[in-house]
């Protein structure tokens, strides 16, 4: 069980704050188009991918008919223009990520947090690891920040450079990190560390602050952010790691966007490999203009938004004896005071398999997951079904989905 965080969760998240935000949230909600001009459709799949504000499709009507060229191969205005814009992009990854040394640290856009991932994994790991390291992999995250770790352990044995891979340990009851377990697993070879900082299953906040205090501050951290930026405020000024790596389209950016954040702190410099061709110049316009919008509304507005929204659902879906909600089974009650879900609420069906949850559901107008969600070998094995939020989501939608849930006790 996580530890409280009182200014974010607890009952204060109840029907005040739903009241207080709710004619704000409303107002966002009128500015996504594909969610307006579907009053019908409840979206509640943002955790694969969120929509689009209109700031953001206007963004990318305006470069791709004023300014549109390659970046960093012309000399002409339109390319200058893309090129100056590609390195304001990464300047307002900086920013919005609260980069205590913007000058020091490297951006490297990638289509998204696997990419990101993969990218880290096989032109900067295998550089900084020497024959006898250890590096901690969390079994039970996404696949796509497991793969990448055990394919460097494989790409440096062929090299004869042999190095240990350990197990991040879990929480069984919760699936959050165990921090006291991980301080004992770690040791003078502990040189890398993957992490999550919102699990895309259980929902919650893994508690990046711990990690750092449990293997010291030599070892390298790499955080899988693809939950979180977007979502709720990220500051690498407060988290000790040396990676960020997200999606931007989880973001409310295009498609097949994302970004890697290097702090340059420690280990060797971070510098892809191999030859850097044409940049994603119209999704790199995107990614500046959603984050301008994220700022704008308040990434600290959004995660109250969408905890209240999680904490509505658990509370009633813990009322209905054919459910089981995966995660802490402390923090599902409204007036619980324990850290609470971050807009991703995952729960099966004793009696109805998740994906036939998920036909029945799409009929009753709701867009969910149902399955195993992609997660690593140490995670679930059966599926399930994973409702995900964001700002523009309702509580009517919550509690449509609720009364449809209740029908099929």
């Amino acid at each position: 069980m996580t530890m409280p965080r009182i200014d974010t969760q607890g009952p204060a998240q109840g029907p005040s704050l739903i009241e207080e935000l709710g004619e704000w949230q409303h107002t966002l909600r009128a500015q996504f188009p594909i969610i307006t001009a579907h009053p019908e459709l409840a979206y509640l799949d943002s955790a694969a991918t969120a929509q689009k504000p209109q700031a953001v499709l206007d963004a990318v009507h305006t470069y791709l008919t004023t300014t549109n060229a390659n970046a960093g191969r012309g000399t002409y205005p339109w390319a200058n223009r893309t090129t100056t814009l590609v390195e304001q992009a990464r300047d307002r990854v900086k920013g919005f990520l609260d980069d205590p040394a913007p000058e020091r640290s490297a951006v490297h856009f990638t289509s998204g947090t696997t990419e990101g991932l993969r990218t880290i994994a096989r032109d900067w790991l295998p550089g900084f690891l020497a024959d006898g390291d250890e590096i901690v992999v969390p079994v039970a995250d996404h696949e796509a920040n497991i793969a990448p770790w055990l394919e460097a352990q494989r790409q440096l044995a062929r090299q004869g450079v042999h190095i240990r891979v350990r197990p991040m340990p879990y929480q069984r009851s919760s699936g959050d990190y165990d921090h006291l377990a991980l301080a004992e697993l770690a040791g003078g070879r502990t040189r890398f560390v993957a992490a999550t900082h919102v699990h895309h299953v259980y929902g919650g906040d893994m508690n990046l602050h711990r990690i750092r205090r449990a293997v010291g501050p030599d070892a390298v951290i790499c955080l899988d952010a693809a939950q979180s930026v977007g979502h709720l405020p990220v500051s690498v000024a407060d988290l000790d790691v040396d990676f960020v790596v997200f999606s931007g389209h989880k973001a409310m950016a295009l498609p097949g966007t994302g970004a890697v954040w290097a702090r340059q702190a420690r280990g060797r410099e971070f510098t892809p490999g191999g030859w850097s061709g044409t940049p994603n110049t119209v999704g790199a316009a995107s990614l500046a203009t959603a984050l301008d919008w994220l700022d704008s509304v308040g990434t600290d507005r959004i995660e109250r938004w969408t905890v209240a929204l999680a904490a509505r659902l658990t509370d009633g879906l813990r009322r209905l004896d054919a459910y089981e909600i995966l995660g802490c089974q402390s923090s599902l009650a409204a007036d619980s005071s324990v850290q609470r879900r971050q807009s991703i609420v995952t729960f099966r069906h004793h009696a109805i398999d998740s994906s036939d949850l998920g036909f029945i559901l799409f009929s009753h107008g709701f867009m969910i997951r149902s399955d195993q969600h992609c997660q690593g070998r140490a995670g679930e094995r059966t599926g399930s079904v994973r409702v995900s939020l964001h700002v523009y989501n309702t509580v009517e939608e919550i509690d449509r989905l609720l009364d449809v849930l209740a029908t099929l006790g």
